[in-house]
């Protein structure tokens, strides 16, 4: 006959196998061959963010505020440096030192437990843990893995805590583990601190997230008792809610049909009296519109007879400054008129005083002028006169002025 299949052996050897892997992952990598060529007295580089500065055999180590360091020399019985953030000289033929973050670390366990009934319950939790004294710790923990100096500690506490776990789960009733986890927080916390004592640690907290039952038949028969009450008390619920409902419907409909009488007999009570209120109020308002028509129609009268008035006044102004301006007007011209006399009559005397001389200029200065208007003549003849000659005739236009000036 062939047997089923454990799976819950199966989880467990897969686990065991994890763990193994965890705690051998120093061992490996330093099988590897990068590892292998690296001087003795290098530390292996972690994610820890310290640094090493210098040259040969004169570095320093700066180390960060946040991570405990432990330096030891050769020749020395005791570290030379111990303690939270210390920096320090470090000769690499000489010295070696250790850095490990001081921040709380935080376990998830997933135990997967065997009750009192024979029942496999998968109970997760965690565990917050710090360490509290490390000049103790160093010595009694396990800090070598090159990447990550608390995985092997971390690895260490939750194989306990998964043990606790178990032990505490394996003499409990599945009910009480799944209504009451107080017990194993109480347990698991009292074996942690128990061993945390001797090792410089601190447990901080502990608490169980979930517990599950792996099988899903159990986990449905569980529930069945729970679903069927609560179903039962739905439908109990249900009935006395529609009886109640239709009770109330009826009372509703009662109350709706009163209601809505009185609601009509309010509107049509509500209706006459808008009604009359409404007439009213149209005829106050043609009322008003009428004694309001009334006013405007007297002040608009009394505005247009204001501004005729204004009209009238305005255009009289405009009249009297018009003759205003013209009398102005006529007073300058008559006193140019009077000026330009004056001066003319100022002119007509001193053209008359004026020697023959003068008259002489006149003369030559009116004769193109002259010469102008005479008629074009027809034909063009030469005369050539001496000298004699044009002195005469100079002489007989100078008689000619002279007479036309004492006519």
């Amino acid at each position: 006959m062939r047997m089923g299949k454990n799976e819950y052996l199966e989880q467990v050897m897969t686990a065991q196998a994890e763990v193994e892997h965890s705690l051998k992952k120093r061992a490996a990598i330093q099988s590897s061959g990068g590892s292998s060529r690296q001087p003795a007295s290098t530390p292996v580089p972690s994610s820890h963010n310290y640094r090493i500065t210098g040259f040969w055999r004169f570095k320093n180590v700066i180390v960060p505020p946040n991570m405990y360091v432990v330096h030891t020399r050769r020749g020395y019985t005791e570290p030379v440096n111990v303690g939270l953030g210390i920096s320090f000289r470090y000769d690499p033929l000489r010295d070696s030192f250790l850095v490990v973050s001081s921040a709380m670390q935080t376990i998830v366990v997933n135990a997967n437990c065997i009750c009192k009934e024979r029942q496999g319950i998968l109970v997760q939790s965690y565990v917050q843990w710090i360490i509290e004294d490390f000049s103790e710790a160093y010595q009694r923990l396990d800090f070598s893995d090159p990447v990550d100096p608390m995985s092997i500690v971390n690895i260490q506490l939750r194989e306990q805590a998964e043990a606790v776990i178990k032990d505490t789960v394996s003499m409990m009733n599945i009910d009480d583990i799944l209504s009451d986890k107080t017990p194993i927080i109480k347990e698991l916390t009292m074996r942690l601190r128990e061993l945390a004592d001797g090792l410089g640690l601190k447990i901080i907290t502990v608490q169980i997230k979930e517990a599950i039952v792996s099988s899903t038949t159990l986990w449905n028969n569980l529930q069945k008792p729970f679903r069927a009450e609560r179903e039962k008390d739905a439908r109990l619920a249900e009935l006395e809610h529609q009886d109640i409902v239709n009770k109330r419907e009826n009372e509703t409909e009662k109350q709706t049909a009163l209601l809505y009488i009185q609601k009509e007999e309010e509107l049509a009570e509500r209706r006459t009296v808008a009604e009359a209120a409404g007439f009213d109020q149209k005829h106050n308002e043609n009322v008003r519109r009428a004694r309001l028509e009334s006013e405007m129609l007297e002040e608009t009268t009394a505005f247009e007879l204001e501004k005729i008035k204004a009209a009238k006044e305005l255009k009289k102004a405009k009249i009297q400054s018009q003759l205003e301006q013209q009398a102005l007007q006529f007073e300058a011209k008559c006193q140019e008129e009077s000026r330009e006399l004056q001066l003319l009559q100022t002119r007509r005397t001193i053209e008359n005083e004026l020697s023959s001389e003068r008259i002489q200029e006149r003369l030559i200065e009116t004769l193109p002028e002259v010469v102008r208007n005479l008629p074009k003549p027809t034909e063009l003849k030469t005369i050539s006169l001496g000298s004699t000659q044009l002195d005469g005739v100079l002489g007989s236009l100078t008689n000619m002025v002279a007479k036309l000036t004492d006519t």
